[in-house]
């Protein structure tokens, strides 16, 4: 089974949309395969819809987290109680939030954002 879909984003004026990168869509579905495998879809489902719902909300407080220009130019990272790390970058002038990468239970974002901001 995989991750329900995520739903189109309609912003309200002045307001920001929200893009997933394909690769953060990859890894929202792996959570919730490894999740409905460990426990049950019903949980699996209710985790993820709440890290989308947590994302959608990146929109009202654009310096939330940490700048992570270190690891990669416009990087700013937050967290999903505590144990998935959200990486994301807002295009103002776009008037976008693209989330890059959800990672969790200690994955190494440094090493993998850094190897996708090389081959760019």
């Amino acid at each position: 089974m995989c991750a329900p879909g995520l739903p189109p984003n309609t912003p309200k004026e002045n307001e920001l949309s929200l893009i997933f990168s394909p690769e953060a869509e990859e890894q929202l579905a792996a959570l919730y395969n490894h999740i409905a495998d460990a426990a049950s879809p019903d949980i699996a489902a209710g985790y993820t819809e709440a890290i989308v719902s947590y994302c959608e909300g990146l929109h009202t407080f654009l310096i939330r987290g940490t700048a992570r220009d270190d690891v990669r130019p416009g990087l700013r990272i937050t967290n999903y109680k505590k144990r998935a790390v959200i990486a994301f970058e807002v295009d103002e002038e776009a008037k976008q939030v693209f989330i890059i990468g959800l990672f969790y239970g200690g994955q190494d974002y440094e090493t993998i954002l850094q190897d996708d901001a090389a081959l760019e």
